[in-house]
């Protein structure tokens, strides 16, 4: 399996960290908050395109998670 790091960077407490897969055209996303960790794949032309949305999704994801707990 390829794991080639594609480029990491933080979302607030967020890590994120995209890798190459062995899967052509296809990357690997994973992220961590220092608790949760959660991956997903997306093409390239997804993490190219739509990379502002996806980390507008991830932002809010771990959002949800925090209130969740809150509760």
């Amino acid at each position: 399996m390829k794991n080639t790091v594609v480029q990491t960077y933080r979302l607030g407490e967020v890590e994120v960290k995209v890798t190459e897969t062995d899967k052509e055209n296809k990357l690997k996303v994973e992220c961590f908050d220092g608790e949760y960790r959660s991956e997903f794949t997306v093409s390239e032309y997804e993490f190219k395109n739509y990379r502002r949305l996806m980390n507008q999704r991830i932002t809010q994801a771990y959002k949800n998670i925090d209130e969740e707990e809150g509760d």
